[in-house]
């Protein structure tokens, strides 16, 4: 059994319809149990649209049960796009197969540059990204963790989905977490967007956390791409996968990001739905009410002024500086971006202001002694570079 069978037990449209039918009179029910053991039936109530009146309080809500949890801390983290090719056709990716732009991997010298940039910026912990291509395959994946793990203390993966064994391959580098965002959760929706290649399968990508959890991943990453179908019944899929892993690979940690479409290389998306500001901000508070032990990222998708007041909301992740084109650290590639981010601050002006608001930037996530990984690096140099015995 995966996640297959209990995600097909659920139909988007009956979902839906549930969510829409949610009272005012319900919203108050579940807010006056917050902080308790919330059901996904609880979920969709404060997804619902009776629920928008609510969604200041929804929010004070979130932000002290945070604190609770996790005190006044923000973990930084940078994304690392190693290559830009890619095998799929999708409608919203500016690295999509049919896009003419030019296609890039890194080599060894290059990962090393981008790697020595990242850590003089401070970051400790590194998101490694490709397009879903065989030429960034296990083989080159493997090597770019070899060569980065001793250099930081938390390594993390978004690429294509891949098998038990290649995870458990990735694993024995170094690689503590992955990111597999699903898209959308919508059948119909899935379809439209992929057009052709490996993504097409969905799948084989809804079973791809089954496949981390059967190899003992460390951390698994889910979420939706907001604009692709109802954001309400994307929101609550997600929640669905969190707490089928929650029960079926318990010894796993999760986070939660919520990334929206942005302008990218290519055609206009087709049948992009709203997802504004608010409604991000719905989704957050939603979650964190859910769960007082998800981690919940935001990037830099998003601009300065809303990551500025919307980290309070229950957010414990956030990446900064981030280029999304491969190399973007060490070199200047911008027509190799897959998407505009928006806040273009540099890392230490995230970190300044996260200070001045009283929390601690938190630059790793554990560390490099957990993984048996001390004494991997060459003794006193890092990316050929004298760093002291």
């Amino acid at each position: 059994m995966t996640f297959v069978e209990t995600f097909e037990a659920h139909a988007f449209s009956a979902v839906t319809a549930r969510i829409h039918a949610a009272t005012p009179r319900d919203v108050e029910r579940i807010l006056g149990r917050v902080g308790r053991s919330l059901s996904l039936e609880d979920f969709a109530v404060l997804l619902s649209p009776a629920a928008d009146p609510y969604l200041e309080e929804m929010a004070g809500q979130a932000h002290r049960l945070t604190v609770a949890r996790f005190g006044r801390t923000m973990q930084l983290y940078a994304p690392l796009y190693l290559s830009n090719y890619c095998s799929n056709r999708c409608t919203y990716c500016g690295f999509s197969a049919q896009n003419p732009i030019p296609r890039t991997i890194l080599s060894d010298a290059e990962i090393d540059a981008n790697g020595e940039a990242l850590r003089r910026h401070g970051f400790q912990h590194v998101l490694l990204l490709t397009g879903e291509s065989s030429r960034a395959g296990v083989s080159y994946l493997r090597q770019a963790f070899r060569r980065l793990r001793p250099a930081f203390s938390g390594l993390s993966l978004e690429a294509q989905p891949l098998s038990t064994a290649d995870y458990a391959s990735l694993i024995d580098e170094g690689m503590s977490a992955v990111m597999v965002y699903q898209e959308t959760y919508d059948k119909e929706a899935y379809a439209r967007h992929h057009l052709h290649g490996p993504k097409a399968d969905m799948r084989y990508r809804l079973e791809t956390p089954d496949r981390l959890g059967e190899a003992g991943c460390k951390k698994i990453g889910l979420g939706a791409l907001y604009g692709l179908s109802a954001w309400r019944t994307e929101a609550w899929f997600v929640a669905l996968h969190l707490r089928y892993l929650e029960k079926r690979h318990w010894r796993m940690r999760a986070s939660i990001s919520f990334p929206r479409l942005r302008p990218h290389e290519g055609q206009t998306v087709p049948g992009q739905t709203a997802f504004a500001e608010r409604d991000l901000v719905h989704t957050i508070a939603a979650f964190r009410l859910l769960s007082q032990e998800v981690e919940l990222s935001l990037s830099t998708r998003e601009s300065a002024y809303f990551r500025n007041h919307a980290y309070r909301l229950g957010i414990t992740s956030m990446s900064a500086g981030s280029r999304t084109e491969p190399g973007g650290y060490a070199t200047n590639r911008a027509a190799l971006e897959q998407f505009s981010v928006d806040d273009s601050r540099s890392p230490a002006e995230v970190a300044a202001f996260l200070r001045g608001q009283g929390y601690e930037p938190v630059w790793k996530d554990w560390d490099i002694s957990y993984d048996g990984q001390v004494g991997a690096a060459p003794p006193g140099r890092l990316f050929g570079i004298d760093v002291g015995a």
